[in-house]
């Protein structure tokens, strides 16, 4: 019995979601899985990137036994289900990491089409309870684990001691700025007064805003050099065109979906702001790491009533998940509670 897991080509390895997967795979790798197939590789050109990808897959059939389990991060491409069924006629396991949902966002599956894919897995690792209930919802009758939050690797640590009653309160945001993706961004012209609004990424769209003195726009900044300069009060995590609850299917997904954009903030000891509908403000709420809002325009009001003792027990608790996060503990433990129920 040998524990794999099934590396891909990466186009880039500091996008977000490829950073969550090669992550994952470093987590794996020191906990004494191998790679089923190539070693991972980082080739930009789509089709020798194809080539790649599809040689790892076929290598991996003359590497897997019976009674072997390899881990899959999903999606995975149109390669999915025959890897999986390579898997199986070797009479192996698949446990699936579940990254994102074709059937949300994008909606390039329907809900049938994406179980009916999902379930050729013995087990998923998914983001929470929320695509937890989703699948079971929709028929997925195999176990089912939870992950809670993306772990996040980084070498780098931030060291910046953070006192609420320092003025004005600094709100952070890091991720995508333009106007398309993120409208509700340009929607708190009228909202903010009692805090500043702090933007690390591309695409600000500097024309659209009324109030520029309320705005700290820093450009794009690489995620380690954030993680140890990042000096605001919070971290927000919040996504799609309105100030009052996430709309559109960006901002609808988080209902659902763990941001990866979380996990940086937690490196970055940043307590964290979401919508109260969000999957994560469960976690969030459990472990006191933020506060949850049903609409940005309620900042004005609750950020200035938190106590300066109740921030100091946010950040500690946040430095506490951080250490934890940097150390790939949430992938081992849902991997650990996978193992039994194959």
């Amino acid at each position: 019995m040998a524990n794999y897991y099934l590396s891909k080509n990466y186009n880039s390895i500091t996008s977000a979601g490829n950073k969550a997967k090669t992550d994952n795979e470093k987590i794996m790798s020191d906990m004494g899985f191998k790679s089923a197939g190539l070693k991972q590789t980082t080739c930009k050109n789509k089709v020798t990137g194809f080539i790649l990808t599809l040689a790892g897959i076929l290598k991996m059939i003359f590497k897997v036994s019976a009674n072997d389990t390899v881990v899959i991060q999903y999606p995975y491409k149109k390669y999915y289900t025959l890897a999986c069924n390579m898997i199986h006629r070797k009479k192996g396991k698949v446990i699936t990491i579940v990254h994102d949902l074709g059937s949300f966002r994008r909606k390039k599956l329907s809900p049938e089409q994406e179980i009916r894919r999902l379930s050729h897995s013995d087990c998923l690792i998914v983001h929470n309870n929320n695509m937890k209930n989703w699948l079971l919802e929709h028929n997925y009758s195999k176990p089912i684990v939870i992950q809670w939050i993306w772990d996040y690797l980084s070498d780098t640590e931030n060291n910046i001691e953070r006192i609420l009653k320092n003025k004005p309160i600094i709100v952070t945001y890091a991720g995508s700025l333009s106007y398309r993706k993120n409208r509700f961004i340009y929607d708190l012209n009228n909202v903010i007064s009692s805090w500043q609004f702090e933007l690390y990424g591309s695409g600000f769209e500097t024309d659209k805003i009324q109030y520029p003195d309320k705005f700290l726009f820093r450009g794009y900044c690489p995620s380690n050099q954030l993680i140890e300069t990042a000096c605001g009060h919070f971290g927000l995590l919040w996504d799609g065109d309105s100030t009052i609850g996430c709309t559109g299917n960006f901002g609808e997904y988080l209902q659902f979906n763990n941001p990866h954009k979380a996990s940086l903030y937690v490196r970055c000891h940043l307590p964290i702001i979401t919508w109260e509908k969000a999957a994560m403000s469960t976690f969030i709420l459990q472990n006191r790491i933020g506060i949850c809002v049903n609409s940005l325009e309620e900042l004005d009001t609750v950020l200035p009533s938190i106590s300066v003792d109740e921030y100091e027990e946010m950040t500690h608790n946040i430095k506490e998940i951080s250490k934890n996060v940097a150390s790939g503990y949430y992938l081992k433990q849902a991997l650990n509670l996978a193992f039994p129920l194959k």
